[in-house]
């Protein structure tokens, strides 16, 4: 057999497979067998880490609204963003998702200095806004928004 560095590398697709061990949990035999990597990576999406998230990337010009690249929404809502004022945007999210006391929100304002600040207006209602110095400073800013279970 072949020292593991040996073989080249390649890029994954979904259908390729990945040889791995299974413990059978009857037998608590280990068994040898191929998985692909559309069904790994179905697992990672669906294995709980006790929160859902937001993920983007912010940027935003003039006096427009910021615009998110998102990276990952697994919180099962749509998050508006609207410009509030100069360098004031705010992300509200279509469901009562943000809870109160069990979400934290992440932020490097790429090209800015920007602070986040959480607001519960009513059990239904919480928006997240976002203060930079001036509009027209974020570009590439990235956002993380965890809600804890």
């Amino acid at each position: 057999m072949a020292i593991i560095y040996s073989y080249p590398q390649g890029t994954p697709t979904l259908g390729d497979n990945v040889v791995g061990t299974q413990v059978d949990p009857v037998t608590e035999e280990n068994k040898t067998v191929q998985f692909t990597v559309g069904q790994i990576a179905a697992f990672a999406n669906s294995y709980s880490l006790g929160y859902t998230v937001y993920t983007a990337l912010l940027t935003q010009a003039g006096t427009a609204a910021p615009v998110a690249t998102i990276l990952q929404n697994t919180t099962g809502g749509t998050i508006a963003w609207t410009r509030t004022g100069t360098g004031a945007y705010t992300a509200t999210i279509s469901a009562p998702l943000f809870t109160s006391n069990k979400t934290m929100v992440f932020i490097n304002g790429g090209s800015a200095t920007a602070t986040a600040n959480i607001e519960w207006a009513s059990p239904t209602t919480a928006t997240v806004t976002i203060d930079t110095t001036a509009d027209a400073v974020l570009t590439g800013a990235s956002i993380e928004i965890r809600v804890y279970a």
